[in-house]
């Protein structure tokens, strides 16, 4: 009984869809019936014909013209640039736009509205192309930019043709239906465009809030990267659910299977979470932060960014490593500029034993003072650390503010300095020193082994 009942029902579905689609193609056919006859409408298409003609012919003149235009003046903006551009591809649009819309205000006060009435339906619906067009740039994506710009063309032509209504009927008959839940094809293209527009606006406002937020110096930069994410997280949840809610699309239906793909996805995006979860808590503690200096493992270098998922950290080298947040959360991390931005840098030399150990520090602090990044508002200390074999060892430790310009360069030239110092001052600098003596010159030993025999 009950499946009987559900191949009734799709049976009308069906037979809705059809008639809806036959309807649709007999006002189509109508329409160029009537065109095809000769009359005003046909000299209407004529006209129409000859306006795209001239829109196309003048649009190259029109684009080579403002080229000039713009190549002759400077201190042009970005955001000029990037309107002219989009003005250039559509020249000739616009341009039909202009001739049909005056050509049609002409003939109304000229003629009988009928005799104008398709020029002026023409000439309504490019506009509104236009207009979608240029409303469409407001979407980044590319490919979701022209599904959204295509589906206005088509919505709006239908709109303004009248056919609107049938074909709406016609989509919301293709449905599917799981007891009192029901999707129809109408319902889904509607919730894409509102969600669709919505998520394009919170990302317009999420944008300009977040702007006011890095501009603000009293909220840290750790502060500053959580408040635009959660108000990223607020704008773009709360556009999903308005979206789908204005559509009249229940989600309550769908309660027992949404729990089981959120099981699935748990299990599957464990990682994922972790990273995400990981990040906000980096945020919170502000143990890391935009600017620091890190070393994690054998990556040494400053943090660019920081993600929901993970922590941009750019080298010396240019290269840019992503590494997990969770990574930054249970792996040893070296933040060089945690609580403040000094470092302290260590390098090892030593001198030899007719040296005067008194006059080899003081030369080699002096020396550490007058290199470029070395600070000498903490000044360098030398120190003995030992009697070596051959030479006296001691340590140098200088103090810098900016190890993001890194610190191999650093230690060189201070090398460089001590080697011009001890140079200028005869500071012998000892290397091992080794003599070889040759015993037996020219004497040769047979061994048991090297006889004729054993050749």
């Amino acid at each position: 009984m009950c499946q009987s009942y559900k191949m009734e029902t799709i049976d009308q579905d069906l037979a809705q869809v059809l008639m809806s689609a036959d309807e649709i193609w007999t006002i189509v056919f109508q329409f160029f019936e009537n065109i095809a006859a000769p009359g005003w409408r046909q000299n209407q298409v004529i006209i129409l014909i000859v306006l795209a003609l001239m829109a196309w012919f003048l649009s190259g003149p029109v684009v080579t013209y403002i080229e000039r235009r713009v190549r002759a003046r400077e201190g042009w903006s970005k955001w000029q640039l990037r309107a002219i551009v989009q003005i250039k591809r559509r020249m000739g649009l616009i341009l039909f736009v202009a001739f049909s819309g005056s050509v049609y205000l002409v003939m109304r006060e000229v003629t009988w509205p009928s005799r104008s009435y398709l020029i002026g339906l023409v000439s309504q619906i490019a506009l509104v192309w236009l207009l979608i067009a240029y409303l469409g740039r407001l979407v980044r994506n590319r490919f979701l930019r022209r599904s959204v710009v295509w589906a206005m063309w088509i919505y709006a032509t239908l709109y303004l043709v009248g056919l609107h209504d049938e074909v709406a009927e016609g989509l919301d008959g293709l449905a599917f239906e799981l007891g009192t839940f029901r999707l129809s094809l109408l319902t889904l293209i509607l919730a894409a465009v509102m969600v669709g527009a919505l998520v394009t606006g919170a990302r317009i406002v999420s944008g300009a809030m977040a702007a006011s937020i890095r501009r603000n110096e009293d909220i840290s930069p750790s502060m500053q990267v959580l408040a635009v994410k959660a108000v990223q997280i607020v704008l773009y949840g709360c556009a999903f659910f308005i979206g789908v809610r204005l559509v009249g699309l229940d989600l309550t239906g769908l309660a027992v299977l949404s729990g089981a793909i959120g099981v699935g996805l748990g299990f599957g995006l464990q990682k994922v979470v972790s990273n995400l979860v990981s990040g906000v808590i980096i945020l919170l503690d502000k143990s890391i932060k935009p600017g620091d200096v890190i070393s994690l493992g054998e990556t040494f270098g400053w943090i660019e960014t920081l993600g929901a998922r993970y922590a941009s950290v750019v080298t010396r080298d240019g290269k840019e490593y992503l590494i997990p947040n969770e990574d930054l959360i249970t792996g040893q991390v070296v933040n060089w500029s945690h609580s403040n931005e000094f470092v302290r840098l260590d390098i090892y030399f030593g001198t030899s034993y007719g040296c005067d150990p008194h006059m080899v520090r003081k030369l080699s602090i002096e020396a550490a003072k007058g290199v470029e990044r070395v600070l000498t508002s903490r000044p360098p200390v030398c120190h003995i650390v030992g009697f070596g074999d051959s030479s006296v060892d001691y340590i140098l430790r200088f103090w810098i503010t900016d190890p993001t310009g890194g610190l191999t360069n650093i230690r060189g030239n201070v090398y460089l300095a001590l080697w011009d110092t001890f140079k200028a001052n005869d500071i012998s600098i000892p290397f091992p020193q080794r003599e070889v003596r040759v015993l037996g010159e020219g004497v040769h030993q047979v061994l048991p082994e090297d006889t004729e025999e054993s050749r």
